[in-house]
């Protein structure tokens, strides 16, 4: 069983900022992957960001350029650093990992932040 733990979520103004962090209780091997997934009310969880522990990164097409998604191997820390926040991106954000980066499904979930922005 893989515990995730994040933080960092809160209420920000349009235009701001906000970064995301999760700590895994595993080490992350290069078949994982990681990342962030988020749901807003009414609608289904939709794939935000994943990256593997050699770099490869991937985006939803709604977010690509205004967030970006690292990893921290010493700290064993997924970020994920959002700018350019829009009213749209209020969601409850969850960090998943990957036991296989190929899989189509996470197999762990966070607890979720809750992310708001304002307009």
């Amino acid at each position: 069983q893989v515990q995730l733990v994040e933080s960092g979520g809160g209420l920000v103004q349009a235009g701001g900022s906000l970064r995301l962090s999760c700590a895994p209780s595993v080490s992350v091997f290069s078949i994982n992957a990681m990342g962030w997934y988020r749901q807003a009310p009414g609608k289904e969880r939709e794939l935000v960001a994943t990256i593997r522990s050699g770099g490869s990164t991937n985006y939803a097409d709604s977010v690509r350029g205004r967030f970006t998604i690292s990893m921290d191997n010493a700290k064993n820390t997924v970020y994920l650093q959002m700018n350019s926040l829009k009213p749209e991106d209020t969601a409850v954000y969850y960090c998943i990992h990957k036991k296989y980066y190929w899989n189509s499904s996470p197999d762990y979930w966070g607890q979720g932040t809750q992310v708001t922005v304002s307009s």
